[in-house]
């Protein structure tokens, strides 16, 4: 079958978010009496969700983890606030985005949001990031009782925009976003300008160096 629908990985497919999340994982640092991490270091713990970033960011010179105690939960939300308060400070679209999503939207393709990211942070990012409006559905990390690299998120799409597996393209940086469209059963781009460059990653259905190279997989398939 063609493709109907996309499900698009937000952090480092549509955007270079590194900057804003190190500058407030670092400010949470700050405020624990930490020294600050350099910015390569924080963008290795990107991909698992706000709780794991924040954890490993905090315990990163320690050698005890801070998940589930009292300083973590504080850590937490200091991180909640300095993310909420510079979302966009340095954060941008990566070349080709907008422009291909729109123009995706424009010819008829349903089009999703499949994030490990909490939806406090999704929804007024993609807001101020101006591509909001162009998604049918927005699953983010906690929208589920299971996320990526888990296949329900993308089940979850399926259904919502009445698309069989073999209809939907999962598209993202990381083996996260491989690992679960292998695992809903349906085909998978993985750009390698992201965050997951440095990972050991499954093999993708196609590689994108740039994210507009996806209208020429999409004519070159019909």
């Amino acid at each position: 079958m063609s493709i109907k629908a996309f499900a698009f990985d937000l952090d480092g497919t549509l955007a270079d978010s590194i900057p804003d999340l190190a500058h407030a994982a670092n400010a949470a640092r700050r405020d624990a009496g930490l020294a600050q991490l350099e910015e390569a270091l924080i963008e290795s713990f990107v991909g698992d969700g706000t709780e794991s970033l924040v954890a490993r960011a905090m315990a990163a010179d320690m050698a005890a983890s801070f998940t589930g105690t009292a300083a973590q939960t504080e850590a937490l939300g200091r991180f909640d606030q300095h993310y909420l308060e510079g979302l966009t400070l340095k954060t941008k679209l990566y070349h080709g985005v907008a422009i291909t999503l729109n123009e995706l939207h424009d010819c008829g393709y349903r089009l999703a949001i499949v994030t490990n990211k909490p939806e406090r942070f999704t929804l007024p990012l993609l807001k101020e990031l101006g591509i909001g409006n162009v998604f049918d559905v927005i699953v983010s990390g906690d929208t589920l009782p299971s996320r990526k690299p888990n296949a329900e998120p993308l089940h979850y799409v399926m259904e919502k925009l009445a698309v069989s597996a073999d209809e939907l393209l999962m598209v993202g940086d990381s083996k996260n976003d491989i690992l679960a469209a292998r695992a809903a059963g349906c085909k998978v781009a993985h750009v390698s300008y992201g965050y997951g460059a440095a990972e050991s990653t499954p093999e993708a259905d196609v590689t994108l160096a740039r994210f507009e190279e996806l209208m020429n997989w999409l004519e070159a398939q019909d």
